[in-house]
């Protein structure tokens, strides 16, 4: 049944790849915040989102759920459509839409020449952090986890791999592996802290422990090397500002507990800023 399931999520997603990119970037945009609006709600539990945005704003009000509920699945519609422009925005068109503060600190980690963490979460449009930085000179390698779905998941990855980074990472200990392999050749990483990971440890998010990845942390103890953190946020439907902050170079006695736990309030403040443009889907807290 789950096979059935997976086929005909594929045969629906190519069809609306299909229709996004005969109708164009902002008109596919607009499209998909229709489709992900109406849709969505029917795959993911409502219970989950709550909860999380229960978490996230404590005390916030039922019509305030409904608004933020509908606005993330209008975004999460919005990043499915433009995948099949990510080619364009690869060969120069993203320029056009997109807003960068902080490009002097690639500049100096590219006159370094050290391997450095990126780090963010799954906010709009977060396949365009690997992106831009690969774009800027700088290898990069970046780590993702597989679709369950592995008829659309192929798809998927044959995207990231042409116009989002080259070096794909999948999650899991031969990603781990890799991940050394590449930093020891001075290439640096890039991965979303936002998942549950259950190979990670409990760390404090919102107020609630949550299981959090410690790759950053590790890298860090054993390399030395600063952790950047980026932030990427819809303006006005089809415009991007990506937000690059100074390097963190953690000092030598910061346990990996605590490296971890200040990533986590980074990623908190970037949520708070539009709770709406993470995507609230995952089952964060889960123990």
């Amino acid at each position: 049944m789950k096979i059935i399931l997976y086929f005909l999520q594929y045969i629906f997603i190519k069809l609306f790849f299909l229709i996004c990119k005969t109708i164009g970037f902002k008109k596919a945009s607009n499209f998909g915040k229709f489709v992900g609006e109406k849709i969505g709600p029917i795959f993911k539990s409502k219970e989950i989102i709550k909860k999380n945005i229960n978490l996230i704003l404590p005390n916030t009000s039922q019509e305030n759920i409904d608004i933020i509920t509908k606005k993330m699945w209008g975004n999460y519609g919005r990043i499915l459509s433009e995948y099949v422009f990510l080619k364009g925005f690869r060969k120069g068109n993203l320029e056009k839409y997109l807003n960068i503060s902080g490009l002097e600190y690639l500049n100096e980690i590219k006159k370094k020449n050290i391997p450095v963490v990126f780090i963010s979460g799954h906010f709009n449009n977060f396949e365009l952090m690997a992106m831009q930085i690969e774009k800027s000179g700088l290898e990069l390698g970046a780590i993702y986890r597989p679709l369950n779905n592995f008829f659309l998941n192929s798809t998927m990855e044959n995207i990231r791999k042409k116009f989002i980074c080259r070096n794909q990472i999948k999650k899991g200990l031969s990603g781990i592996r890799e991940i050394l392999n590449l930093f020891k050749k001075n290439i640096s990483i890039a991965l979303m802290i936002d998942q549950r990971v259950t190979e990670g440890i409990k760390s404090n998010f919102f107020k609630k422990e949550a299981f959090t990845t410690t790759i950053p942390a590790q890298l860090v103890k054993k390399f030395g090397c600063p952790v950047v953190s980026i932030y990427i946020e819809r303006i006005d439907g089809h415009n991007f500002r990506m937000t690059i902050e100074k390097p963190i170079y953690f000092s030598k006695d910061k346990s990996t507990e605590d490296i971890t736990q200040h990533l986590n309030y980074l990623l908190e403040k970037m949520i708070l800023k539009n709770p709406e443009q993470w995507i609230l889907t995952h089952n964060r807290w889960k123990i």
